[in-house]
């Protein structure tokens, strides 16, 4: 059985493409203003690096903020089970998620099957979420590389209070002109928002064992900051930022008719 998952974010579209459960393609593209294109030409894309046609495909399924745009899924399913049931498939021990994307971050309690026991989102600002550190590696005119590994150089806390994303910016620009450490400022950042996560993780009252996914995983300096302030040790998954699409394509495979 070839089942495909489909996760639709606010920044990028992930696809992953299952036959019999084993991922045999996967691909990641950017949302452009177009974003019905964007969805088709990343999912055509993954196609044709398996070699497989549409015709071969059993089910997709879409998740993600933007599900709604797959007009060709055969169902839709929401992003918090999607991130259950990928994560339970890779690594049965976790039992709480955190999964940190462009614009929204969400905090997952699940049971040894992937069913969800309860969850936490934070999508109404961007101080929790990967767009923060984005914009705040602009206002330092690094990249996000540069920054993390700035960040971790760091051994002086420095508070950034602004509960805003614009009005953070506006503090970091601040501590720039104020000629701060670099190294500090981008610390300050991270734990900044390890701080708004953290308050969010512990909503659902956190049970080990805990993964860290979504494409902000991969901040080695979020990742750090997060462990510091919630005092866990993190799984992290290869790819993390496709755990999504592959529990939409797990789903998939496994629902009934």
């Amino acid at each position: 059985m070839i089942t495909v998952g489909i996760d639709v974010g606010a920044k990028n579209v992930k696809v992953v493409i299952l036959k019999d459960n084993d991922i045999i393609g996967k691909n990641i593209g950017l949302m452009e203003i177009d974003r019905k294109k964007s969805v088709v030409e990343a999912f055509e894309s993954c196609l044709a690096s398996t070699g497989i046609t549409k015709k071969d495909i059993h089910r997709v399924i879409a998740t993600g903020a933007g599900e709604g745009i797959v007009d060709f899924a055969h169902r839709k399913s929401s992003v918090v089970t999607c991130d259950a049931l990928g994560i339970i498939k890779l690594q049965p021990l976790v039992r709480t998620v955190i999964d940190i994307g462009a614009n929204e971050t969400r905090a997952i309690k699940c049971d040894q099957t992937g069913k969800v026991l309860d969850f936490a989102v934070n999508e109404k600002c961007a101080a929790g979420s990967g767009a923060f550190v984005e914009a705040m590696a602009r206002a330092m005119e690094v990249s996000l590389e540069e920054f993390a590994g700035l960040s971790l150089t760091s051994s002086k806390s420095i508070p950034i209070n602004a509960q805003c994303a614009i009005f953070a910016e506006s503090e970091v620009v601040s501590l720039v002109h104020e000629e701060t450490d670099r190294n500090d400022i981008c610390r300050a950042v991270h734990d900044a928002m390890a701080g708004r996560i953290a308050a969010l993780a512990r909503r659902v009252r956190i049970e080990k064992e805990v993964a860290l996914i979504g494409g902000v995983a991969r901040n080695r300096g979020m990742v750090d900051s997060l462990k510091r302030e919630l005092e866990v040790d993190f799984i992290l998954i290869e790819n993390p930022e496709y755990i999504g699409a592959f529990g939409a394509a797990f789903q998939g495979a496994v629902i009934s008719e």
